[in-house]
């Protein structure tokens, strides 16, 4: 049978030619004049997920 990847996780993370998965920083929808040019900085990066999560993830998508 053919693996398939979880598709909403599979737009949401982005894997690296290292192997890393990156993922958005929350709360960059709206309501963001409010915070400070330190905190907007940040959130123009993309992040690494905790090692935690890579175990599930790498079940959600298989072929990584």
């Amino acid at each position: 049978m053919k693996l398939k990847n979880h598709k909403a996780l599979t737009k949401r993370v982005k894997i690296t030619k290292t192997g890393k998965i990156l993922r958005r920083r929350a709360g960059q929808s709206h309501f963001n004049s409010r915070d400070s040019g330190k905190i907007t900085r940040k959130k123009r990066r993309d992040i690494s997920f905790s090692k935690v999560y890579l175990p599930s993830i790498k079940t959600l998508i298989p072929r990584i």
